[in-house]
C-alpha cells in the first residue's frame, strides 16, 4: 500500500467518525430540543467539530434530520430482517408471526424512536419531505414487506388474502396501534411484557381474519 493510500484510509476513516458524531450528537439535541429548538452550532459544539464540518457532511438541518431519522429506521429493520426473511418459508406461521410481532413491537417502540415520531409529526406542516421520508422507509417499506408474505403464503396455501396490502395494513396496526397511540399522546412507555401481549393478540386477531380454514 502506497503512502497516499494509507493517508487516505486515514482521512476516511477519521471523517466517518466525525459523521458518527455529528449523528449522534444530532440526536440527542432534536430529541431534546426538537427541531425547531436544534442548530447546526449547537450540533456542532456536542459533537466537538466545526460548523464547516457539519455543513461539509450534511448542507443543511432539514437534511441532516432526514439522516438521523432513517439512520434510526434502518438500525431498527436490520434487528428484525433475518426474521422477515425467513417468514415466507414459515412451518409454523401462528409461532414465526408472533416471534415476528413480539420483536417488531418493541422495536419501533423503543422511547426515542417513539419521541422522533412526535417531532416528526409537530414538524410535519412545514417540513412535508420529512414525514414522507419517516413514511417511506418506516410504514410504508413495512407494509411492502408485509404484503410480499402473505402473498408468498397465500401461495402456498396458509392465508387467504385477496388485498394483500391491505392484509399488511391490518397486521402492522393490529400489532402497534394501541401502545403507539397512547405513546403519542402521552409519552407513556409500555413493559415489554405488555407489548408482547399486544403481539400475542394481534397475530390472533390477524388469523382469525386472514387463515385458510383447515380441513
Amino acid at each position: 500500500m502506497t503512502e497516499t493510500q494509507q493517508d487516505r484510509n486515514v482521512s476516511d476513516g477519521r471523517s466517518a467518525r466525525k459523521r458518527r458524531s455529528i449523528l449522534e450528537a444530532a440526536r440527542a439535541l432534536f430529541l431534546r430540543n426538537g427541531y425547531a429548538g436544534t442548530s447546526m452550532d449547537d450540533v456542532a459544539a456536542l459533537a466537538a467539530v466545526s460548523k464547516q464540518t457539519v455543513y461539509k457532511h450534511f448542507a443543511d438541518k432539514q437534511r441532516l434530520f432526514t439522516a438521523v431519522i432513517t439512520g434510526d429506521i434502518a438500525e431498527t429493520e436490520q434487528l428484525t430482517r433475518s426474521l422477515a426473511d425467513a417468514l415466507p418459508e414459515s412451518h409454523d406461521l401462528e409461532r414465526d408471526l408472533r416471534t415476528f410481532a413480539r420483536r417488531h413491537i418493541v422495536e419501533v417502540m423503543q422511547p426515542h424512536l417513539v419521541q422522533m415520531r412526535r417531532i416528526l409529526i409537530g414538524e410535519a406542516g412545514r417540513f412535508p419531505d420529512l414525514a414522507a421520508a419517516w413514511y417511506a422507509r418506516g410504514p410504508e417499506r413495512a407494509h411492502a414487506t408485509f404484503a410480499r408474505w402473505f402473498t408468498a403464503l397465500a401461495e402456498r396455501g396458509l392465508l387467504r388474502v385477496p388485498d394483500p396490502l391491505l392484509a399488511a395494513e391490518h397486521f402492522n396496526w393490529l400489532i402497534l396501534s394501541i401502545p403507539m397511540n397512547r405513546a403519542m399522546f402521552s409519552g407513556a412507555e409500555e413493559s415489554v411484557e405488555r407489548l408482547h401481549h399486544y403481539a400475542d393478540e394481534a397475530v390472533r386477531v390477524f388469523l382469525a381474519a386472514y387463515a385458510s380454514p383447515r380441513d
